[in-house]
């Protein structure tokens, strides 16, 4: 353990800026040799020790200094100040801004007028870069309120890259992430049973109402018994989303535990769980985003498998919930799915999902009309940003409807259906298993399988960028499809 006294030394120069939890961090790395990580002692957790010195390098870089015009400049642009030199040359550059490391200036370009340039001395060199303004400046993908942020970035990154370069490259060799991070820190318990999704149709079907080897899975008719299973919920595969961050304070890569460098825009955080790294280090993270609740604030317009991770479900719950509406009070309603709620109360529906996740009341005595519910569950399906039946699998889907073989159609969907990420495949599973039974009442409701492919064709499927024609001509067949996975529902699932 270390001495408090030591400690409390170590902490003055950065107190300042450093949040509690980063301060312990802090002082542990720098009673520990560089490069060294804690590992795990005896199966017992213990907080990594961050890597410190990309942070020494940063804090060693070079300072910006303002080079000030002392003459007055016509034409100034008024979002620069007294670093504007007006049109000088390079070598002009070059000759002034030699008093100092990290001296820079803006000058007019010579070559192309209207057009600047931002000099800056780095490396006894003067280093002259393509400056622009949008109402941020810039001269790569980061974005500064000021030309002294920028710069102040600029001398961070070009002197760790130069020191560093080596060591940069190297960085994602022996992650921290694999000993005693994320994975280790969100692990989920092992299920004891598991439900194979999508899987192989066995050489001839079970006997009806019997059950089969757990190992192999359930029959239809056992597996449509319930509307809840959450109990089995599977482990669903999810690549994180990353988004560019900018971190408030010293930051340190959940991947490979070194120093996130720079002013702005330091790496990359997953918009699901939270994760932070750098951005060459989000190439390497494996897709085991778990995302959180904290993050994931809404279920309409939320991609599907980050919503069933988030809630540790084997779908999402406006799908199981509608359902079981549906079906426990009218599923013998003339025109189900065909005729229209109230848009205002379908989108009251939604709100409620969104607000109130699985507390959500959508029963009897809150919306009478069931034509409120099942536009509201249409309506999650159509807003979803990557449809229930896959951008990736949507072609495969196309070409199995044209095709005129029963035999070879069915096992054209059938090779579709491995196309698609586990959790949509479910959600696809349990919705036709639905629409099934919804046949099977056709006398009252009037809703056969070809009229449920009308409705939800469009509904589950879609293509990018088509044009309006095409667009047009892939109805039929989008239909079409959803017939054939409602009729062998039994058979494709």
């Amino acid at each position: 353990m270390f001495s408090r006294k030591l400690i409390f030394i170590h902490c003055i120069p950065i107190i300042s800026f450093l949040t509690a939890v980063e301060i312990v961090i802090y002082c542990a790395s720098i009673n520990a040799p560089r490069m060294a990580l804690n590992v795990f002692d005896h199966d017992e957790y213990r907080p990594p020790v961050w890597k410190s010195y990309l942070y020494q390098l940063q804090q060693e870089a070079p300072h910006p200094r303002r080079l000030t015009c002392t003459c007055e400049v016509d034409n100034r642009p008024k979002y620069y100040g007294r670093e504007y030199h007006g049109m000088v040359s390079r070598d002009e550059a070059d000759q002034l801004l030699s008093v100092a490391e990290g001296s820079y200036l803006i000058r007019e370009s010579q070559r192309q007028p209207g057009t600047y340039t931002l000099a800056l001395r780095f490396g006894n060199q003067t280093k002259n870069f393509r400056l622009y303004h949008d109402g941020k400046h810039f001269v790569g993908e980061k974005r500064f309120e000021s030309i002294h942020d920028l710069v102040t970035d600029g001398l961070i990154t070009l002197y760790i890259e130069t020191k560093a370069a080596e060591y940069i490259a190297k960085m994602t060799i022996n992650p921290i992430y694999e000993h005693i991070g994320y994975t280790t820190l969100n692990k989920e318990p092992t299920l004891k049973k598991h439900l194979p999704v999508c899987q192989e149709v066995p050489d001839g079907p079970a006997p009806r109402g019997e059950r089969v080897d757990e190992e192999k899975g359930l029959t239809s008719l056992v597996r449509r018994a319930t509307l809840k299973d959450k109990d089995h919920a599977t482990k669903y595969e999810k690549v994180h989303n990353f988004k560019v961050h900018t971190f408030r304070g010293p930051h340190w890569c959940e991947y490979c535990a070194n120093f996130m460098w720079g002013l702005i825009a330091q790496g990359v955080k997953c918009a699901d769980c939270g994760l932070n790294v750098h951005k060459q280090c989000s190439k390497m993270v494996p897709n085991d985003c778990k995302p959180d609740l904290k993050h994931v604030k809404k279920v309409y317009s939320c991609d599907l498998t980050t919503l069933v991770k988030a809630h540790n479900s084997k779908r999402p719950m406006v799908v199981d919930m509608c359902i079981q509406e549906i079906e426990s009070r009218g599923i013998q309603s003339e025109g189900l799915y065909r005729i229209s709620g109230f848009s205002d109360l379908i989108e009251d529906v939604k709100l409620a999902f969104d607000r109130d996740g699985e507390k959500a009341d959508i029963s009897v005595n809150v919306y009478e009309d069931i034509n409120i519910i099942t536009g509201a569950l249409k309506l999650y399906f159509r807003d979803l940003p990557i449809p229930l039946i896959t951008y990736d699998a949507y072609p495969r889907f196309m070409e199995a409807a044209k095709i005129t073989d029963p035999d070879k159609r069915l096992e054209a969907h059938h090779e579709g259906l491995k196309l698609l990420p586990p959790a949509h495949c479910e959600t696809l599973c349990y919705l036709m298993a639905h629409l099934k039974r919804v046949t099977q009442n056709d006398k009252d409701n009037l809703m056969n399988a070809e009229n449920l492919g009308i409705v939800f064709g469009p509904t589950l499927m879609r293509a990018p960028d088509l044009d309006a024609m095409t667009a047009l001509n892939d109805i039929r067949y989008q239909r079409q499809v959803v017939e054939t996975l409602i009729k062998n529902e039994d058979i494709l699932f």
